[in-house]
């Protein structure tokens, strides 16, 4: 039974605080409703402010889109999946898919007050340790100011990947409250890897609660912030650090599990395959401790054979279900030819569930169905999906429901929070980083500045697990699918290798918010995401109306119209194009 710090750890550090600061001296009653210096600084009050600053994680009280899973910016702005439901339900998302995002947006408004809020909880953990009671030791005011600078490096990322251009403030400065404004005119990268290189330094190893950043993950993050700026050589030496001596939080060596499938069940969670992730926990007497950043990501209308019932957001692309066809080697179909009518998947596009439906038969990698819900495909251990039935507009979503990050009916209620009004209030965690995709940016490092033979060696590991996992079955035992998948027996050139690594990823981590942003970075995104555009538009014309990436522009959000407006437009600059 996993142990993760949550949100409610935060109340219940705090009324614990509250009910025993005074003790015999009832006559000092605090002030109502604040807790004094001493109860902030003491080890118990600065582990709850800490624990603060991890509830932000999921940008719980924001919006959807303001969470670190990045399931809209990173995946439906990546063509990974569409916005999904229908045309009028949450169309603040639909300019995601569409590149039509306004600086007025809401939801962008939403993504960078909920990061400067973990920022400012970080920064509120370490002004409050400056004052460290006696019961702080030097290893705990290492410990937290490690897993505090941690954070506050992941929040900026999220920043700086969103909108490029954003004001840094740390634990010195009062921001966002008139008291001072700071302009966006300089860039944060040395500013992330500062305290990334601090957290490496000052994390334990391993920590007593498994949802707790450790020193592999601060190491694992910096290489990934160097990933981002194209320094590859550097990167490579602690990917290569991670993978060699990286060990679990219980001392195990991070690895692949067994099964793919098993990274999205909440049974299964912090793993040997999580670095990093976002804790979820269900029935702790507050839902906000379980997963908010799915409740409207399952198949719609399912009543009590199927999960959740709502709300048919975050519907798998048909270019995305294409590209799990492979060749007659097992190999994914790396010219493109996926989307061709020779090989694009057969589905059930406008054909009713009473009306007789045959699978698509021909050979796809088995992560395919453990990826997306297809029409006859068994779904987890619910039921066969019975296609248009669980899905609100076929002519809007596409025919495929979100499988990832649903709930097993064996679990409904004991790892789904019954409290509110829906059941998709799961258990499940977020990897904000998993080993997969680690060994995958260690991938793309060696094929820049290292060997072509270790980087195939990266790709096949996650390959042949693929292979040798569990595949979705049938009732009696037969495998739901022709599934094939081999490995690469080399790879011809730097060339080859690059294509190979990247298509990987989309493979691998589709789904989990990583694609926009591996395009842009990769300085892809324009040519992939307007052919992706192209083909996804003739299959669902009214999602996609006037959808264009124009490059220069949609690589980052527009800094918010209403940030620009409260601080001055002396203060912060806009991004070009809006």
């Amino acid at each position: 039974m996993k142990n993760p710090i949550t949100k409610g750890t935060v109340a219940t550090a705090m009324l614990m605080l509250a009910t025993f600061a005074c003790k015999d001296k009832f006559l000092d009653v605090p002030a109502t409703g604040q807790l004094s210096g001493a109860q902030l600084t003491s080890k118990a009050g600065l582990d709850g402010l800490l624990i603060g600053a991890y509830a932000q994680l999921n940008a719980r009280g924001f919006s959807q889109s303001a969470s670190s899973f990045n399931w809209v910016r990173g995946s439906v702005s990546g063509g990974d999946a569409n916005k999904g439901s229908n045309s009028g339900d949450f169309n603040a998302l639909t300019p995601f898919q569409t590149f039509g995002i306004q600086p007025t947006s809401g939801e962008v408004n939403a993504k960078w007050n909920a990061m400067y809020e973990g920022i400012s909880r970080c920064n509120s953990t370490l002004r409050s340790l400056a004052s460290a009671g006696s019961d702080v030791t030097a290893a705990d005011k290492a410990r937290i100011s490690g897993e505090a600078r941690f954070l506050r490096a992941h929040y900026y990322f999220e920043l700086k990947r969103a909108f490029n251009m954003v004001p840094y403030v740390d634990e010195t400065k009062d921001y966002g409250t008139g008291i001072e404004a700071v302009p966006n005119s300089a860039d944060i990268w040395s500013n992330i890897e500062a305290d990334l290189t601090y957290a490496q330094t000052n994390l334990p190893v391993s920590q007593g609660a498994v949802g707790r950043a450790n020193k592999w993950a601060a190491t694992a993050y910096m290489a990934k912030v160097l990933l981002y700026q194209k320094k590859y050589a550097a990167a490579k030496a602690l990917f290569d650090q991670v993978i060699a001596s990286g060990v679990t939080s219980d001392g195990k060596k991070y690895a692949l599990v067994a099964n793919f499938q098993d990274n999205f069940n909440a049974a299964k969670d912090n793993s040997s395959e999580s670095v990093f992730a976002i804790q979820a926990a269900a029935n702790t007497g507050n839902s906000d401790n379980a997963n908010p950043d799915l409740v409207l990501n399952f198949p719609y209308n399912t009543g009590s054979n199927g999960p959740a019932g709502c709300c048919g957001f975050f519907a798998p692309s048909f270019e995305l279900a294409n590209s799990f066809r492979v060749d007659a080697n097992g190999l994914p179909l790396l010219d493109g030819s996926y989307n061709s009518a020779a090989n694009q998947l057969k589905t059930d596009q406008g054909i009713a569930s009473s009306a007789p439906f045959t699978p698509d038969a021909g050979p796809v990698d088995p992560r395919l169905d453990w990826s997306l819900g297809r029409r006859g495909i068994p779904y987890l251990d619910w039921q066969a999906h019975p296609g248009l039935d669980w899905i609100r507009d076929q002519t809007f979503a596409g025919p495929y429901s979100p499988i990832k990050f649903v709930f097993y009916k064996s679990q409904d209620k004991s790892l789904t929070d019954g409290s509110s009004w829906t059941d998709g209030y799961s258990a499940i965690n977020y990897n904000i980083i998993r080993y997969a995709d680690v060994l995958l940016m260690a991938a793309e490092c060696e094929v820049e500045v290292g060997s072509l033979t270790t980087a195939l060696s990266y790709v096949n590991q996650i390959r042949t697990r693929a292979k040798t996992g569990a595949y979705v079955k049938t009732a009696a035992g037969a495998p739901a699918a022709n599934y094939q998948i081999g490995t690469y027996t080399s790879f011809a050139s730097k060339e080859a290798a690059r294509t190979a690594v990247q298509f990987e990823r989309k493979l691998e981590l589709s789904g989990e918010g990583h694609r926009f942003y591996d395009l842009v970075r990769w300085g892809t995104a324009a040519t992939v995401l307007n052919n992706f555009i192209a083909y996804e538009s003739k299959l669902l014309p009214v999602g996609y109306t006037g959808a264009k990436f124009t490059t220069g522009k949609d690589e980052y959000l527009p800094i918010p119209q209403t940030q620009i407006d409260s601080q001055g437009k002396s203060v912060l600059t806009q991004n070009p194009g809006y």
